[in-house]
């Protein structure tokens, strides 16, 4: 099994990745492997609502010049999804922002791709946001069809300057728990492949409020 990671922050290294990081090892040592994708240092386009992923079916953004349509194959080959991200305005940072919509956009209009994979997300924070900003990454799992693990509090772990986040004794702990959890649940899931059946996926309604 594998899980591939997105690190939303513009800090290769910065304390989102100590956050990824810490839950990775755990995965690591239940053998799953992990990889840590760097997308917050790239320049991505937001998305258009062009609408055409949804109309060609073919797994792409339309969108040219970036990376997002490999980063979305690498979310369907994976058995599991870290989203992490620093807070900005207590929000989720723009080019990691960028990147969920166009690549949820994808996936849940191609064949809902990402249904019952398991998903989670990580946030680093200097001091307050943590939990909008962690509220919004999982509107993402949520509106996929995703199972979320949990750990004991809220995914959001803090400090400044890279590294200084390892020092969040509680926060540390939230993490390690979540990786242990995410494992123990990626464990289910595959040892009820063929054993026992996911419900029927059913079409998506779409209503508005106008009357």
């Amino acid at each position: 099994m594998k899980v591939v990671a997105f690190n939303g922050s513009p800090n290769k290294e910065g304390n989102t990745w100590h956050a990824i990081r810490i839950v990775a090892a755990e995965l690591e040592k239940e053998g799953i492997e992990t990889e840590i994708v760097h997308v917050g240092n790239k320049a991505v386009r937001g998305c258009t609502a062009c609408g055409q992923c949804m109309k060609n079916k073919n797994e792409q953004c339309v969108l040219p010049g970036d990376e997002v349509n490999e980063w979305i194959q690498k979310m369907k080959q994976a058995d599991g999804i870290i989203l992490g991200s620093p807070v900005h305005y207590s929000a989720i940072a723009g080019t990691m922002k960028s990147f969920l919509d166009r690549a949820f956009y994808v996936t849940s209009f191609n064949n809902a791709m990402l249904r019952h994979k398991v998903g989670a997300s990580v946030v680093a924070v200097r001091r307050s946001g943590g939990l909008p900003t962690f509220e919004q990454l999982n509107n993402y799992l949520c509106y996929s069809e995703m199972l979320i693990p949990t750990s004991n509090y809220w995914n959001v772990i803090h400090g400044t300057t890279p590294g200084e986040a390892m020092k969040d004794e509680e926060g540390v702990q939230i993490m390690r728990v979540l990786g242990r959890n995410m494992a123990w649940l990626m464990k289910l899931v595959e040892s009820g492949k063929g054993k026992v059946l996911p419900p029927e996926r059913e079409k998506k309604k779409f209503t508005n409020f106008i009357r």
